[in-house]
């Protein structure tokens, strides 16, 4: 990956290349963007112009030995932990990066703005939640504690380390805070709440901003060869994600939108029946999917919300999705809205930490049934 690759935000590269230039490298640093942000990007090129033989100006040349390695992810001075889960082929006891690096490097060629939830389809993961396990911290020391093969930098990323399980990332304070000479850590993360205060203490934190609209605009025209009305509007529903505006240019179709809709008709019906047989359905959904469908829903509340006040400038929905929220603000309020958005942040908070998915979404479509018909 190169910084000519990432369209935009070239205040955040003129940073990271000064800093190269002045010797000022921070071992442990932290890219914190939202998800859809350019930040796994801005850290792959970051890498990859540390050890550039041949640094230009404005970028690692992309020519020289190591630029071709760490352009196809392959670098033997280029490490990567990430989250993982058991699938049909691998046990839960040999869930770490190691055995998924193939697909790893795949998935970053593909699709390097991907979200966790891409990359739990990719690899094919199971119904159970993405974990950087305590086995996985011991691979990271293991492979640090050798001196580089031939770069300048044996460098280690850690992508969304908030998805470390608590002994790994105590496991790991140590070489973080005191690295073998040379030695860095990229930590790439969507949610630094998520991560441990020992972790952020011993990292310099840069804040990866997403793309402007304006930005987003011209890669939809450039990349994607779309219109420039078309490139606009996708441009402003996207939000500066451009993992999700990916998906509205290939018109994906979207299930959230979908299921959150017969979802919620089937609550306003107060059919008991069908949402135990909606229950079972969430239940067997993988823990990601389940995740993204509460966040889906959250985004609706805030669109309901929009709605409702009568302030189409920040609305964000076309389509089929506009056309349910429409629909929706009719039997909806203030207080309904705040109500249906509190026990969705609280079912999330409880699917994050292992609820039985069954009885938490049962419970959620009473509650929200009680709440719609209130």
């Amino acid at each position: 990956m190169l910084f000519a690759e990432i369209k935009g935000l070239e205040e955040v590269k003129k940073k990271l290349i000064d800093a190269v230039n002045s010797n000022h490298v921070a071992h442990a640093q932290l890219f914190l963007g939202k998800d859809g942000s350019p930040n796994l990007p801005m850290a792959l090129a970051y890498a990859t112009y540390l050890n550039c033989t041949d640094k230009q100006p404005t970028d690692a040349c992309g020519k020289c030995a190591s630029c071709v390695k760490m352009n196809k992810y392959i670098h033997p001075d280029f490490h990567f932990a990430f989250p993982v889960s058991s699938t049909k082929s691998v046990a839960s006891k040999d869930a770490h990066s190691t055995n998924f690096l193939k697909d790893w490097r795949k998935f970053l060629l593909e699709n390097p703005y991907g979200s966790a939830v891409d990359w739990s389809v990719f690899f094919g993961g199971e119904n159970k939640q993405l974990n950087i396990s305590k086995e996985e911290s011991r691979h990271i020391i293991r492979g640090l504690s050798l001196k580089a093969f031939e770069a300048t930098y044996k460098i280690m990323l850690i992508w969304l380390p908030e998805y470390m399980h608590v002994s790994s990332a105590n496991a790991i304070l140590k070489i973080l805070e005191e690295p073998p000479a040379k030695t860095l850590f990229l930590l790439v993360s969507n949610d630094s709440e998520k991560l441990l205060t020992t972790i952020l203490s011993r990292t310099q934190i840069l804040k990866i901003r997403t793309f402007s609209d304006a930005e987003l605009k011209a890669i939809l025209i450039n990349d994607y060869q779309l219109e420039d009305k078309k490139a606009g509007q996708i441009a402003h529903l996207s939000e500066g994600n451009l993992n999700k505006a990916r998906h509205l240019v290939t018109e994906v179709e979207d299930d959230n939108q979908l299921m959150f809709r017969d979802w919620m008709r089937l609550c306003f019906t107060n059919d008991y029946s069908k949402m135990v047989e909606w229950a079972d359905l969430f239940q067997k959904m993988s823990k990601e999917a389940q995740k993204g469908l509460i966040q889906y829903g959250l985004q609706m509340m805030r669109e309901t919300l929009v709605l409702g006040l009568q302030n189409d400038s920040i609305m964000r929905l076309q389509g089929e999705e506009l056309t349910f929220v429409q629909n929706f603000e009719k039997v909806m309020n203030l207080g309904k809205t705040e109500k249906i958005t509190a026990k969705l942040n609280e079912s999330y908070f409880h699917l994050e930490r292992n609820a039985n998915p069954r009885i938490m979404f049962l419970d959620l479509s009473l509650v929200i049934a009680k709440i719609l018909r209130s």
